[in-house]
This record gives structure tokens, C-alpha cells and sequence, in this order.
């Protein structure tokens, strides 16, 4: 780990402010409510009381996907001293903090038991070190979601999504009838108490092909300036159907998709706000990935991944601008994170520091 990657950066005071001012600037611009300015308020709104501080991501909300770990969690038995398998890694991560954990899968090497673990053995590590699992990155298909849901409420879960786009689509009609898919899913998830969620990366922020001439297979070729994804949460019942932004790659998405040809085949810019595309919304936000990344625009990102607080994304000001911290999960990841076999405690060391970092965001009232 370098310098940067152990760098911890809390927010000062002053930092919190200038966050509070810029956000309360560009939601009121967009006609959104903003937090109220934090400051010294005695009685009666005067000066003379106390600043206190409090979190942006509550402790019992402060979470990790085991993606992050994989090489661990993966892991043969090993004499490296490093944790592996579920039992020693949950187990060590319960003890750098973390109070939740999203699943990316429910396998070990074998070799640790002679077989593979079941949900149920999970569920048992699961409660041994006081964790709650807040989700899951599975297949969402018609035909197998009564089984995914019985293993999601097995491990004890209240969310239950996949880590693709409902579609790959540049179409309207195909996010149409992912809409139809995802909204009788998101009722039968529903009654058996699970909410069910997609979670994005940045094409999911491009823009429709909606309009303009058609091609070859009667297919329109320009845009009307509509996202795909921003199309499909008009499309889903906000009863039924649940999102996961990944902050990383919404603000990829930020720097990739700015531009699009009009029906009249004139470009236009659209810049993409993560923030803004929350906070109109926000309870239709459970679960985020708080996935940090350092600006490249040499990069075809724009971003290099790093551990959480590490990096250039604001997370104070999203977390603060968003609002209703106790509804709101966040989930540390970073794809990057496994160091192979020069450095196989880089998962685990990795979500120490971002996890310190994520503690560290807090706002003054």
C-alpha cells in the first residue's frame, strides 16, 4: 500500500461547510430541498448552542460487499496468516467495524470443510460475529427468484438484487419490458418482506437511442437526451423496484456521457449529476456502493479505483446532500482491491483503511 492509499483524509469544519454551501447551492438551483446551514443554534434559532456531531453513515449502516475480499473469502487454506474462507474473514472484518456485509456469491474453496458451506453455516458466522447481510449480487431471473429468495432470507437479508443493468438496451422498448419483468418480481420479492434492487455502472447513465431516423432494422439512431436508467425509474412502481448507485462509476458515467446527437443530429452536452439523480428520489436509494477513485482523463474512466477517502470523489458532500442517513446503506468496494499472491492481505488492509474513512464522514448540526 502506498503513501496515498494509507492517507487518511477527515473533513474539517470548515471542509463540512463549504460542502453544505455547494450543495445547498446546486439543489436549489435544481428547485430540490436542501439541509439547513450547520452552525452554532441556541434556543430559538440564535447563536450560543453547541455544535454536535454525528455520522453520515451511521455505524449500524456502514457496510462491505465480500466482492472487495473475493481472493479471500476464495482462499485455500494457506499459511500466510491471512484470513480466508467465510468463518475468518467475516470474522476479521466484524472486527476492523463492519456491522453489514453484501454478498457476491455463497462459495469457499472446498477444502476447508471436505464440501462446500451452505447458507445456513453462513447465517451461523453471520450472528457468531454480529453481522447482518444487507444484500446480494445474484441472478435475477422469473425462473429461479423463488430460490434466490429463499437463500436471501436464509442469510437473513432485507435486499435482494444483481450487480448487471436490467438491460443492456440502447432501446426504449427493451427497458419497457425489463420494466414489466422487474415490477412482478419487485411485487413477489415484496411479499415476502425483500426489496429488490439493480445496482448500475456507467453505461446505465448513457443516453437512450429514441429518436431520429431509423436504421437498417427500423431502429431510431439519435437521442432525446434521456438516460437509460433515469427512463427506467419512471417505468418501475416505486413500491416494487429498488436501486444501488455505485459512486463510482455514476461519476464515470459523469465523465463518459456528456454528449448526444439530437433528432436533428445536432450535438448537445447534458452533464450527468449522481447527486441530483438521487435526491429527487432518495428512498428509492437502500444501498450504495461507496467506491472511491482518483481522476485519470487519460484513463477511458476518467477515474482509478483506490480505497475509500483516498480519493477526488466528494463523499461528504453526496452523503450529506442525499439526506435520510438512517434509510441509507453503504456498501465499500473496490474491484481492485485482491493484491494476488505478492500481497494476499491487500482485500482485507484496503477495507480497514476505508472503513477508518468511512467513520470519519460526519456532519455538524
Amino acid at each position: 500500500m502506498d503513501d496515498k492509499q494509507r492517507r487518511r483524509v477527515p473533513f474539517t469544519r470548515r471542509d463540512v461547510f463549504r460542502a453544505s454551501a455547494g450543495a445547498a447551492v446546486v439543489l436549489g438551483a435544481a428547485g430540490l430541498p436542501a439541509l439547513a446551514a450547520t452552525g452554532d443554534h441556541g434556543p430559538g434559532g440564535g447563536g450560543g448552542g453547541r455544535l454536535r456531531v454525528e455520522p453520515l453513515v451511521p455505524t449500524d449502516n456502514r457496510g462491505i460487499i465480500l466482492y472487495s475480499v473475493r481472493d479471500r473469502i476464495t482462499a485455500a487454506p494457506d499459511t500466510t496468516g491471512v484470513p480466508y474462507g467465510f468463518e475468518r474473514v467475516l470474522a476479521r472484518l466484524a472486527e476492523i467495524g463492519y456491522q453489514e456485509v453484501e454478498f457476491a456469491g455463497y462459495t469457499q474453496d472446498t477444502a476447508i470443510l471436505g464440501r462446500q458451506i451452505t447458507p445456513k453455516e453462513i447465517r451461523k458466522i453471520l450472528d457468531d460475529n454480529g453481522l447482518v447481510a444487507n444484500g446480494t449480487h445474484t441472478q435475477i431471473s422469473p425462473d429461479t427468484f423463488d430460490q434466490e429468495m429463499d437463500i436471501a432470507q436464509e442469510l437473513g437479508m432485507r435486499n435482494i438484487g444483481t450487480g448487471g443493468d436490467p438491460t443492456g438496451s440502447a432501446y426504449k422498448a427493451d427497458w419497457d419490458a425489463a420494466a414489466d419483468v422487474w415490477n412482478a418480481l419487485g411485487r413477489r420479492a415484496k411479499a415476502r418482506g425483500l426489496r429488490l434492487y439493480t445496482h448500475n455502472h456507467d453505461v446505465a447513465y448513457s443516453f437512450l437511442l429514441d429518436t431520429g431516423p431509423l436504421d437498417a432494422n427500423g431502429k431510431p439512431t439519435r437521442s432525446s437526451g434521456v438516460r437509460r436508467l433515469e427512463y427506467f425509474f419512471d417505468k418501475t412502481d416505486p413500491r416494487y423496484v429498488f436501486f444501488e448507485m455505485d459512486v463510482f462509476w455514476a461519476y464515470v458515467a459523469r465523465f463518459k456521457h456528456q454528449t448526444y446527437l439530437d433528432r436533428k443530429g445536432q450535438q448537445q452536452t447534458d452533464l450527468f449529476d449522481p447527486i441530483l439523480t438521487v435526491a429527487p428520489r432518495t428512498t428509492r436509494f437502500p444501498l450504495f456502493h461507496a467506491k472511491d477513485g482518483n481522476k485519470n482523463p487519460a484513463a477511458g474512466n476518467g477515474y482509478d479505483m483506490v480505497p475509500l477517502g483516498t480519493g477526488d470523489i466528494n463523499f461528504q458532500q453526496f452523503f450529506q446532500t442525499i439526506g435520510d442517513q438512517n434509510f441509507h446503506h453503504a456498501n465499500w468496494e473496490q474491484d481492485t482491491a485482491p493484491g494476488g499472491a505478492t500481497a494476499p492481505a491487500q482485500s482485507l488492509d484496503y477495507a480497514a483503511v476505508s472503513y477508518t474513512n468511512m467513520s470519519e464522514l460526519t456532519i455538524y448540526r
